[in-house]
């Protein structure tokens, strides 16, 4: 085995089209993975006493996984596996298992913030959790602007504040996680600033970043010691980014792979020269962090030919507590639309705190109530984008979009042309 040899074959998510298989050689995995647990080298790390964990719930077929896989065997960090990301098994195999550290998507964080948010109502605790909220974004907020030169850090009056709301709510909330968790790694998709800085006030430290499959997961992230919350961070060590003149991100480094499969004409059409076109768009501030809008492939154009990138509008959609998942059409259509499907678990529980019974998700589509607040959603949304990008009209789905009916990558990624299949009639519908 020399470091040119083929280490494993990890195929894309398919998002859009086939799934490809990336060749992946083991000079590519030690790249890598030697450079996250040097650089991340405080989360890789195990304490007197206390050795390095983590439970891993991510696909492994995933390159996200594996490479976290990898690095926690070359790093000496003890690694659990847990195949199922829903909450409900999630959640009990975290406080059974106590990691160091997690590596997830944002749902999962997503996940527990709210579940947290709903125990606390229930328990009629809303307006403290709320502030405590606000005093972990603050706190975590103060740090970020001290960490780059530009504030002196947490007044006192903060840190009292925040040291009330320790045990009363942020060791909760870590206690969800299993209680021995300090750093956490996200990505596959974007993770909303807000949560970012709340989880880092309650004691967790976010290390967002960004890469492909195509690049044995990282190219770039946020270093520990100045992260930029809402951003993927910095180009990681050995790696270069460039913005092509369209906005596409290109990247350069020792983790590129080697090709497609048995496919040159796609190598060739991502290669050039050991630059790696992403397909991916998005920019680079003048502290040099990158920050993805989104991809080239998913960019819709409306029959009046605005532009319009999915992927923010989707996400800050999502940010409604009721909202399990968005996507929006509207290519060639005269305006943008989107379908919805909600979170059972928080529906449930906002029928019970208004005295309600619970319904059938038949009930549930054609209730008004709900269609009101989920607008409320849509329209927050809206006030990120002009008029001509904002959704007009939306349809709530009874069931939420999933990997077993073909609609969702293991990552939880949408498969757009597979749910704008399915969902064919209630598409046309948003524009009868």
């Amino acid at each position: 085995v020399t470091p040119e040899t083929v280490a494993t074959v990890i195929y894309t998510s398919g998002t859009t089209g086939r799934p490809k298989g990336c060749v992946i050689t083991h000079s590519h995995l030690m790249f890598e993975t030697d450079m996250v647990t040097g650089r991340w080298e405080p989360v890789f790390r195990s304490r007197s006493g206390e050795q390095a964990s983590t439970l891993l719930f991510l696909p492994l077929a995933h390159v996200f996984g594996r490479m976290v896989e990898v690095a926690a065997v070359r790093g000496g960090v003890k690694l659990g596996h847990q195949p199922v990301m829903a909450a409900a098994e999630l959640l009990p195999d975290l406080a059974a298992f106590r990691p160091s550290f997690v590596l997830a998507v944002p749902y999962v964080f997503e996940k527990v913030f709210r579940a947290a948010r709903r125990r606390a109502e229930g328990e009629g605790r809303a307006g403290p959790f709320d502030k405590a909220v606000e005093v972990a974004v603050a706190y975590a907020e103060a740090l970020e602007q001290k960490a780059f030169g530009r504030g002196p850090g947490p007044s006192a009056a903060l840190r009292v504040q925040h040291q009330f709301f320790e045990k009363t709510v942020y060791g909760k909330v870590r206690g969800a996680l299993g209680g021995r968790v300090r750093h956490a790694m996200s990505g596959g998709s974007a993770m909303d600033r807000g949560l970012g800085l709340f989880f880092a006030g309650a004691g967790i430290t976010v290390f967002e970043g960004y890469g492909l499959t195509e690049s044995s997961a990282a190219a770039t992230a946020n270093p520990p010691e100045r992260i930029k919350y809402g951003t993927v961070g910095q180009p990681v060590p050995g790696t270069t980014v460039h913005i092509a003149e369209d906005g596409e991100v290109w990247l350069h480094g020792g983790q590129v792979f080697s090709g497609y499969l048995n496919d040159p004409e796609a190598t060739a059409a991502v290669l050039n020269d050991g630059w790696l076109a992403t397909g991916d768009i998005g920019s680079l501030d003048e502290d040099g962090y990158l920050t993805i809008t989104g991809r080239k492939k998913e960019i819709l154009v409306t029959s009046g030919g605005k532009s319009v990138a999915p992927g923010a509008l989707e996400e800050r959609v999502r940010a409604h507590p009721l909202i399990a998942q968005c996507i929006v059409v509207g290519n060639d259509r005269p305006y943008v639309a989107a379908l919805v499907t909600i979170d059972r678990e928080a529906v449930e529980h906002w029928l019970a705190m208004q005295g309600r019974p619970p319904l059938a998700p038949a009930e549930l589509v054609r209730d008004p109530a709900l269609e009101t607040e989920i607008r409320r959603g849509v329209v927050a949304a809206n006030t990120l984008v002009s008029q001509a990008e904002s959704i007009r009209t939306f349809r709530i789905l009874a069931h939420p979009f999933s990997e077993e009916h073909g609609l969702l990558t293991p990552s939880l990624k949408l498969k757009r042309r597979a749910i704008e299949r399915a969902y064919a009639t209630e598409v046309a519908a948003l524009y009868g």
